[in-house]
């Protein structure tokens, strides 16, 4: 069992921590957040300038709890101080991606174009190639652009990017579509010629 939730949180430069009936908030220099943390745990501020998540006792809900949220707290204090990104590609012939406003206008192949616009609290970017590599190095013709999608809350631009990517999965047999940069795409056979 993981004993994840003993490790004290280090508060980074410029963040601030308050804690009050069991909410959570940081604000840091990339914006604020805040969590209701359940009331299995607790909040301790240390001397040496860290906070310690703790539990109330060692029954089985607490003990599951515990490890939870120090990590969504942990993911907070990053957010704030540094921010997440995800990278996206678009691979496929005549796709495309521009940038219009906050959100983007992406052509997929569709019979028309798809107009995202991101939530309040995450940025999204779209550049097109100079060159046609992927964010590994390898050469592809096919590459269309590059989406990067940027906030301080990481789950909500984990959410973001999984709904641009599930507007055109990558293909099986071609892998055209839209893929996370570091994500691997296996290639099916086709059909064999007779």
């Amino acid at each position: 069992m993981s004993r994840i939730g003993y490790n004290p949180l280090t508060i980074p430069d410029g963040v601030k921590v308050e804690f009050k009936d069991n909410v959570v908030a940081v604000s840091g220099p990339k914006g604020e957040l805040s969590c209701e943390l359940g009331k299995e745990v607790g909040f301790e501020r240390n001397d040496d300038g860290t906070i310690t998540i703790t539990r109330i006792n060692d029954l089985k809900r607490p003990r599951q709890m515990h490890g939870l949220y120090r990590s969504l707290v942990e993911n907070m204090l990053i957010g704030v101080s540094e921010g997440f990104v995800k990278d996206l590609e678009v691979i496929g012939v005549g796709y495309k991606v521009e940038q219009h406003g906050r959100g983007m206008i992406i052509s997929l192949g569709y019979s028309h174009q798809i107009f995202f616009l991101p939530p309040e609290g995450v940025t999204v970017t779209c550049d097109t190639p100079k060159r046609k590599t992927q964010a590994d190095g390898t050469p592809n013709q096919l590459l269309a652009g590059f989406i990067k999608v940027e906030g301080a809350d990481k789950q909500l631009v984990g959410q973001v990017a999984a709904k641009i990517r599930s507007l055109k999965v990558p293909d099986v047999y071609k892998s055209k579509g839209i893929r996370y940069a570091d994500e691997r795409v296996s290639i099916k056979a086709g059909k064999a010629a007779t």
